[in-house]
């Protein structure tokens, strides 16, 4: 077996927090941190003890044996990240542990059960749940704001340390209404924040982004077309053609990766940023070796063109 090099471990000797890590792009980008050398600490409300609101199987224990499975040190933090305790006491680990941090990774979500797809679009922000409406918000605005408050000032006293906000949607995209008013506050509240930090961050020499993922083939995604598999997921495109530009959950993983690993990487400071327009920068691919573009895709969709796939892989 021959050792791996430096150029297969770019991230050795890196720390890493990806809060929000149990399931979707968040465990997929915390797996691929680790393929590429670092250590990853991986943090939500799942384990295998206690399930989360969200109701899913998933666990953060199976999230960091990925991790060390694809080559790095995963460590699962049981934390709730809008409980600003638990969160302090995550990164108070990480100093103890290793006294820097390099990589945060905000990809706390877990709203999905609370926005009705797809029922819930179209309807007067009145005629929502109110309660439900806030709780999005704090899943998908408090808690990145209450993770970013604990876990910079560590990563800020070295220049070079990475924030990745994780949203649903570029900027461009994000411009026009999403049709459900907290869920457009939400997902669009992650590239304000990438924004707000690149100032913030610019003078200590950190850099921050927002990232979204195309359209994500996640384990809750597959289950919604009759459970099929990562291996099986084209039968979908029978209930949705559309599907055919859905890319893995490794694709955005590979991206912050990319990122991560690139010294230049202060010239994408404060960009909404996708993981199509970065595999095309970086060079890298989805795990069946194609690029797909969803947003480019999707943005033909919408201008009344009839996008072929084949085009945008």
């Amino acid at each position: 077996m021959g050792t791996r090099t430096q150029d297969d471990r770019p991230l050795e000797g890196r720390v890493a927090l990806v809060a929000g890590a149990t399931r979707g792009a968040s465990r997929a980008v915390a797996v691929e941190l680790g393929r590429a050398g670092a250590v990853v600490y991986v943090t939500g409300r799942t384990t295998r003890g206690h399930r989360s609101e969200v109701g899913r199987p998933e666990t953060i224990e199976e999230t960091a044996e990925l991790v060390t499975a694809a080559g790095g040190t995963g460590i699962a933090v049981p934390a709730d990240h809008l409980e600003p305790a638990q969160v302090e006491a995550v990164v108070a680990r990480i100093e103890r542990d290793h006294g820097r941090l390099d990589v945060l990774v905000n990809g706390l979500w877990g709203g999905d059960h609370l926005v009705g797809f797809p029922d819930a679009f179209g309807r007067k922000a009145w005629e929502h749940d109110l309660d439900a409406d806030l709780r999005i918000l704090r899943l998908g605005i408090d808690s990145h704001l209450i993770t970013s408050r604990h876990a910079l000032p560590l990563l800020s006293r070295r220049p070079g340390g990475l924030v990745v906000e994780m949203t649903d949607g570029t900027a461009e995209h994000n411009a026009k209404y999403r049709g459900h008013l907290a869920f457009d506050l939400a997902k669009y509240a992650p590239i304000r924040m990438a924004m707000g930090l690149a100032e913030e961050l610019r003078d200590l020499g950190c850099t921050a982004v927002c990232l979204t993922p195309g359209y994500l083939r996640s384990e809750a995604m597959l289950d919604t077309y009759k459970k099929v598999t990562e291996e099986t997921w084209r039968d979908a495109l029978e209930e949705d053609p559309h599907f055919c530009i859905s890319e893995s959950p490794a694709y955005v993983g590979r991206a912050v990766a990319a990122l991560a690993g690139d010294p230049d990487a202060s010239r994408w400071n404060g960009q909404s940023l996708s993981s199509g327009q970065l595999a095309r920068v970086y060079g890298f691919t989805d795990t069946d070796g194609t690029r797909p573009d969803a947003w480019g895709y999707i943005a033909a969709l919408e201008a009344g063109e009839d996008p072929q796939e084949a085009d945008y892989r």
